[in-house]
């Protein structure tokens, strides 16, 4: 079940609100307890009351005439009691319509003003949260493109300034790793291609020699195959460790052109080895650099064709941003899909091949990954896997 939760500026509004308005309420309470009590103490005078000129009552209850004062006869007495008491209830009254009158009133303000009060709140907390917001952009640059920008934040140096200054200090520091195993990478390319070229350089001028033994023949051409397999191993190596880095190179790429001239270059060694290619082909423009993607689509080719059976066959489409690869080959139960994205890890130990070394599908994952795509392996009923890649258009 998912858990659909509010934004923190949604619950920062609805704090600042909710604030707002108890704060609101309480003073409404405070008022109106504070009236009450005042209305309650305040008394009227009744010789003014009875001082009002030209008020007469025609009947008074028999309660007012049981006590007469001296000097006022039975009929005035009853209409001062009478008078008295008039009065009070128009007191009364008047307390209870100026409470009522309060709170009615008063609630329809408290409404109104807790509507401006969240409108500021969400104000508030869009201002709040605008460093935050910068931060999460130059992250998300930073992310897609490289680590050499930084948030540079200004203003005084409060919570939200010290997040900034400890996340460029990591980017800074991200910078310099970076950039000294892209080094490594280059330096390590050079020293460990240079010698395998010289030892392949010789092994070739041994074997052209005419009067060469046929063991002498037999051996070169073993070292031949034991070299070209190094050589492979280290330039996947290579490719795997620079594909891991961020991309330096982005540009529009048709996936599908790059698949089809890459089919066509796989067609003779594809009819040798017995395997039917079949390419349905759309448009697929995506972003990226191109000689990675070449060789994501020629790894995932190679893959299909070595780990094939006798006479078999390789699909490949290709539309939209997706690319899927798929051949039939030997039984993979779902649990060991993950495994086979992982360096060094090859179907070798189930149909006895040692043609590949293990990183063709790791060097897929790395840039797809690189490219911010996704990449996913379904194996087939009948064995064989099928492989789908889904590169952003951007």
């Amino acid at each position: 079940m998912t858990t659909h939760r509010l934004t923190v500026r949604a619950r920062l509004t609805a704090l600042y609100g909710g604030v707002f308005l108890l704060a609101g309420a309480a003073l409404l309470a405070i008022t109106y307890l504070l009236l009450a009590q005042a209305l309650n103490t305040s008394s009227f005078s009744q010789e003014a009351v009875l001082a009002v000129p030209g008020v007469r009552i025609a009947a008074a209850p028999a309660a007012a005439l049981e006590t007469v004062p001296q000097g006022l006869t039975a009929t005035q007495d009853a209409e001062s009691v009478e008078l008295v008491r008039l009065a009070g209830e128009l007191q009364a009254q008047f307390r209870r319509q100026t409470l009522t009158s309060l709170l009615q009133r008063g609630v329809i303000a408290l409404a109104g003003v807790a509507v401006i009060g969240i409108w500021l709140g969400w104000l508030m907390a869009g201002r709040t949260l605008r460093p935050l917001q910068q931060i999460t952009a130059t992250a998300r640059r930073v992310a897609d493109r490289n680590l050499h920008e930084r948030i540079g934040l200004s203003g005084p140096k409060d919570e939200l300034r010290q997040l900034a200054d400890t996340f460029d200090d990591m980017l800074a520091r991200l910078d310099a790793a970076f950039g000294s195993q892209r080094r490594f990478v280059a330096n390590a390319s050079h020293e460990l291609r240079t010698p395998l070229t010289i030892n392949r350089t010789l092994i070739e001028v041994a074997l052209s020699r005419p009067d060469a033994p046929a063991e002498t023949r037999r051996l070169g051409e073993t070292l031949l195959s034991v070299n070209t397999r190094h050589e492979r191993l280290i330039e996947g190596l290579l490719v795997l460790a620079g594909s891991e880095q961020h991309l330096t190179t982005r540009e529009p790429v048709d996936l599908a052109a790059v698949t089809e001239r890459l089919v066509n270059v796989a067609r003779p060694e594809a009819d040798a080895a017995g395997i039917t290619l079949h390419a349905s082909l759309k448009p697929a423009p995506v972003h990226g650099d191109p000689v990675l993607l070449e060789r994501l689509v020629q790894n995932l080719l190679r893959n299909a064709m070595t780990y094939n059976v006798p006479d078999g066959e390789v699909r490949i489409s290709c539309a939209g941003q997706r690319l899927t690869v798929t051949n039939p080959g030997p039984v993979i139960a779902a649990y060991e899909i993950p495994g086979l994205f992982e360096p060094f890890r090859r179907l070798t130990d189930r149909i006895g091949s040692t043609e590949g070394s293990g990183l063709g599908l790791s060097i897929v994952r790395s840039i797809v990954t690189a490219h911010g795509g996704t990449v996913t392996a379904d194996p087939r009923p009948g064995g064989g896997l099928a492989v789908t890649v889904e590169l952003p258009d951007r």
